[in-house]
């Protein structure tokens, strides 16, 4: 039922986005709130979720499970911008949407997966995963411990450096990163996923603007 709910959730914000790259709740100044994309139909996908979910995340150090545990369950935002268009980030990081322990719900169009009601019957969620491609990082674990970027990337199978997203690269296609609007210069796969962080990697041109919050509803 929670993954259905953020489904509907989603559907919701990405109709009230009307399809915009930014949107601010309030005012323009340094100090406003800039709400990250909702994301919308005509985000390119361009790298989508891998299908070796578990040896994936096995390989960021992240011990899969047959359910869902919730002892630790924070949420984190992620928004990724290549030359000012928003890309998504896809449903089904870390799950093995394959096993039938595993649900998809389907609410306008639009996946979620989850709902693993009853245990697996062998390992089909990492601690760190995307339900849906709303750009929220689940993690849900045992342990009081925040995942960090990294690892999330290891998911992803996608490189992530100082200077590279993927296949760009700078100085051909300058990288740069923000953790709640503000400009990160470390090593980005040290970012923590701590509650309700909002994240910004930017390849390329910028977008208008970039967003320092999340909208909390689709979590």
């Amino acid at each position: 039922m929670r993954a259905r709910a953020l489904a509907i959730v989603f559907l919701a914000g990405a109709l009230a986005a009307c399809g915009s790259s930014s949107k601010p709740t309030s005012g323009s100044g340094p100090d406003s709130v800039i709400t990250a994309p909702a994301p919308s139909a005509s985000d390119p996908t361009p790298y989508p979720a891998p299908s070796n979910p578990m040896a994936l995340a096995a390989k960021a150090g992240l011990v899969p499970e047959d359910a869902e545990q919730l002892q630790y369950h924070v949420h984190s935002h992620l928004d990724v911008f290549v030359d000012g268009t928003h890309i998504i980030v896809p449903a089904g990081l870390g799950i093995d949407i394959t096993n039938p322990g595993v649900h998809t719900f389907v609410e306008g169009g639009v996946k979620s997966y989850g709902g693993i009601s009853v245990p697996c019957a062998s390992a089909c969620i990492s601690p760190l995963h995307t339900h849906d491609i709303t750009g929220v990082l689940h993690t849900e674990s045992a342990t009081h411990k925040d995942n960090t970027l990294g690892q999330l990337f290891v998911e992803w199978n996608i490189r992530l450096t100082e200077t590279c997203f993927g296949n760009d690269c700078a100085p051909a296609k300058p990288v740069a990163f923000y953790v709640n609007g503000a400009k990160f210069t470390g090593d980005p796969t040290t970012i923590a996923l701590s509650n309700l962080k909002e994240i910004a990697i930017v390849v390329g041109t910028p977008p208008a603007q970039i967003p320092n919050s999340f909208d909390h509803a689709l979590i």
